[in-house]
């Protein structure tokens, strides 16, 4: 570990990994609604999201997300990591009280460049 509690590119192998998880709260959706500008209703409005297939209030997609940069920006490769990218799918809604475990996994390492790549 380095002095922000990182990983050092020397100190990373293929197939270390790691999990960040959190449970999603009322306030977390709303607060992510106001930081984003995305107020649709089907996160904010209960009355009107019982209306919907989703049968009641889902947190936002991207707000599901931001747990998988927690794993890497907190567990693996840690602290001073840029992130460049990634590919998502949502394949079931997030509600209020779920708890979202993002686990990252290195499966390359490209040390003349010093990227890891989960």
């Amino acid at each position: 570990m380095n002095e922000l509690n990182g990983y050092d590119i020397e100190d990373i192998e293929v197939g270390m990994c790691a999990t960040f998880a959190k449970t999603i709260t009322e306030a977390d959706i709303v607060l992510f609604a106001a930081v984003s500008g995305d107020n649709n209703a089907v996160h904010i409005n209960e009355e009107f999201a019982q209306t919907t297939a989703f049968k009641g209030r889902i947190a936002h997609g991207m707000l599901s997300a931001s747990v998988i940069s927690a794993a890497i920006a907190g567990r693996l490769p840690g602290p001073g990591t840029i992130y460049l990218g990634q590919n998502l799918r949502f394949k079931a809604p997030v509600r209020p009280g779920d708890t979202v475990h993002a686990t990252v996994t290195v499966t390359d390492l490209v040390t003349e460049k010093r990227r890891v790549k989960l």
